[in-house]
């Protein structure tokens, strides 16, 4: 029996990836020892999804970041820097960096460290305290690829990498590391000298094929068949109605004007809308301006149980968020991503570049893409029987129980 560390941001979406979660739970119900680390706010999470929990004070991720400046008061060259550095500084922060490394330290001097950590794939922290503690590196949700050509990028990107160069460069000499599981090159990244496990198909990842490593393994997944009754408000529409699921994941959700255009552009091509807002606080008239803004028949709601929605939808309408999309993409749905943020904008153009998608601009979203987009899907039968051929591929890889097996193959070579 091995215990492992599973270690995240405090974020619902960093449990994901694509099925981080679900192959903690493969590893414990093998009777191994599974502990999920990161801050308070997981832990009712955590919990009911049957794993042990230990909170710590600090993981290292920077949220929720400072407010957005006013971007109309600042050159486009000063913003490009600000936004790249607003990035940087979510994951590389190192005064925060350096707190999550010692908490995570502190809880192995106390119960003992690990045979493994299993992390999210932009957890700073745990890709030093696994080295300082000699505990093997798994990255979940991310392949790992070869430095990035210097010569080929912008110079702002090329400053930001340099800056990056030089925060991890302190944070190992403050703790006496190498910097073993990172990345070198002008943009260092975290980086598992042993295995990223990878919850797509080796082509999902086709524009950047000559850059994957050989530490990367591509297992997939399977649709989850749930375990329960839907919901009464889902049996309460007729069977025969086709659905549009809308929705921007849980951290990206207070663009309220994105869930009424595509609920009314998903009505008026004959669907029937079910706008997911999140759990995050809503202004009350913000809130009831949005009602007001949608088209009869929508169902609004904070929250959906993707598994049950997703047989029954005719397509996903979604931010490009990796667990969403992950979700499209094993129950075969054609999509269309809108994305807002970070990592997004990369699986947006995933979606796009499979064919079973449409990636589009907030620009797109305002001058009606939307509607067209969703008719030009649902009406090509190619789309859909590709989204659906992607789906068997996903399932015949393995999945979470592949994932499981493989992170049990890193600890057995060592």
């Amino acid at each position: 029996m091995s215990t492992f560390w599973f270690v995240t941001a405090p974020l619902y979406s960093h449990t994901d990836w694509g099925g981080l979660l679900n192959t903690a739970k493969v590893l414990k119900k093998s009777r191994h020892q599974v502990l999920w680390v990161s801050s308070q706010p997981l832990a009712q999470h955590i919990e009911t999804a049957g794993l042990d929990f230990a909170p710590i004070p600090q993981t290292g991720w920077l949220w929720p970041p400072p407010p957005k400046p006013d971007l109309s008061q600042i050159a486009p060259q000063e913003a490009v820097m600000l936004r790249y550095r607003r990035a940087l500084d979510t994951w590389l922060s190192e005064d925060l960096v350096r707190q999550a490394v010692e908490a995570l330290l502190t809880l192995a001097a106390r119960i003992g460290r690990p045979d493994a950590m299993v992390i999210d794939p932009f957890l700073t922290a745990a890709a030093i305290a696994a080295e300082k503690l000699d505990v093997p590196l798994i990255v979940g949700g991310w392949p790992a690829q070869a430095d990035l050509n210097a010569e080929a990028m912008f110079p702002v990107q090329k400053a930001l990498g340099k800056e990056s160069q030089q925060r991890i460069a302190r944070l190992c000499e403050h703790f006496g590391v190498h910097g073993v599981n990172f990345s070198g090159g002008v943009t260092p990244s975290i980086r598992s000298p042993l295995l990223h496990v990878c919850y797509f198909t080796r082509s999902w990842y086709r524009s950047e094929m000559t850059t994957l490593l050989e530490q990367n393994v591509f297992v997939g997944g399977k649709a989850q068949l749930p375990d329960d009754a839907p919901p009464q408000w889902l049996q309460d529409i007729p069977d025969d109605w086709p659905l549009a699921l809308i929705t921007l994941g849980t951290v990206f959700t207070g663009d309220l004007g994105f869930f009424s255009w595509a609920a009314q552009s998903a009505y008026r091509e004959g669907l029937v809308p079910i706008v997911v807002l999140g759990r995050n606080p809503i202004d009350p008239e913000q809130k009831a301006q949005l009602k007001r803004a949608l088209p009869p028949h929508t169902r609004l709601l904070n929250w959906a149980p993707f598994d049950h929605v997703l047989p029954r939808a005719a397509i996903i309408i979604h931010h490009g968020g990796m667990g969403t999309t992950h979700r499209a993409v094993v129950h075969g749905r054609v999509q269309i991503a809108v994305p807002h943020a970070a990592d997004q904008r990369v699986q947006a153009r995933r979606i796009a570049m499979a064919k079973v998608g449409l990636n589009l601009s907030a620009q797109d979203v305002q001058q009606g893409k939307i509607r067209e987009g969703i008719h030009a899907l649902l009406s090509d039968e190619r789309t859909i029987a590709r989204a659906q051929k992607l789906a068997e591929e996903m399932a015949a890889l393995g999945g979470i129980e592949r994932a499981a097996k493989e992170i049990l193959k890193v600890i057995q070579m060592l």
